[in-house]
């Protein structure tokens, strides 16, 4: 429904202005926790009992296979159907159920408050995390991460239930709000205080447009992946990437530095600059796909279930 509904609909449908961040909006997406497949590719090595089968054989709930009894083996675990049959005593074995905490570090600095069509990069960053916080819920698994602009950050130890959702909902709507502070911090510091706080065994969730990150980011990255499934995810614009194809005029530009101006209608600077914007996201994705990360990007011009939809489902 909502790849056909024009971006004021679909603002209005959902009660935000695509600029502002409230709590109704990210309740919403609480119906759409199958848009999603976050089943982990790597071993779990949290100690904690959940969900998850570890590759460590233990008591547990999940059997795994049959094998020669040894000494020291439970005898309450012998499978007698095999012994009867080949003579020999057996015993089953078990895969230990294991938990996996789930981190999401949201962006919502001043380079993501910008958006050329539906929503802020920062609004959907904030859209996506709430998409993946639910889906944490559903399957049972506990909540935490850091949430972080140039004026505030908010650290979230792992939390399971509504109640681990609610509390990292009520940090995206503050730190978003915040118009002023002085415990604010960049993505590369961001990413190193969340490697102080990530365990052993879990999936971290990067959400930003990664326009300020540098080898000191990457260097935190390539730490947390050495015991973690790392999910990527960046967050565009559309007029970032190309600028549009009818425009003209003059317009000014800076690099936070040096002012300068630019010719819209110039063919060439379009085309250079559509290049230039495809060969730095080409080159953020070779240097995190060669850590292992998974890499998403999500178009803030476009809702992030549709975008999702299409990655999962096909």
């Amino acid at each position: 429904m909502s790849q056909t509904l024009t971006p004021q609909q679909w603002l209005e449908q959902n009660g935000t202005n695509g600029s502002a961040l409230g709590l109704a909006e990210l309740l919403w997406y609480q119906r759409y926790t199958k848009v999603l497949d976050l089943t982990p590719s790597v071993a779990i090595h949290n100690k904690l009992a959940g969900t998850y089968l570890a590759k460590t054989k233990g008591r547990g709930m999940e059997f795994d296979e049959v094998r020669h009894y040894q000494n020291g083996d439970d005898v309450r675990t012998i499978d007698w159907r095999v012994t009867a049959r080949t003579g020999k005593v057996h015993t089953k074995l078990f895969r230990e159920e294991k938990e996996r905490p789930v981190f999401i570090l949201t962006d919502l600095g001043s380079n993501m408050r910008f958006g050329s069509g539906l929503l802020f990069k920062s609004v959907q960053a904030a859209h996506l995390a709430a998409v993946i916080a639910w889906h944490v819920k559903h399957r049972g698994d506990k909540l935490g991460g850091l949430v972080f602009s140039q004026h505030q950050h908010i650290e979230l130890k792992p939390q399971s239930r509504s109640h681990g959702v609610l509390r990292y909902f009520h940090a995206l709507t503050q730190v978003h709000e915040a118009q002023s502070g002085d415990k604010g911090l960049n993505l590369n510091e961001a990413l190193s205080q969340l490697r102080r706080l990530v365990r052993p065994g879990s999936l971290v969730h990067i959400l930003s447009d990664f326009s300020d990150f540098n080898e000191d980011g990457l260097r935190h990255i390539r730490a947390m992946r050495q015991h973690n499934e790392v999910n990527c995810c960046t967050l565009t614009d559309p007029l970032e990437l190309m600028l549009p194809a009818n425009s003209h005029g003059i317009a000014a530009i800076s690099d936070g530095q040096r002012k300068g101006f630019i010719e819209l209608g110039n063919t060439a600077l379009k085309q250079r600059y559509a290049q230039q914007q495809l060969q730095m996201q080409q080159q953020l994705k070779q240097h995190l796909s060669q850590l292992g990360c998974k890499w998403l990007a999500v178009n803030a011009a476009e809702p992030v279930l549709s975008q999702l939809e299409r990655t999962w489902h096909g």
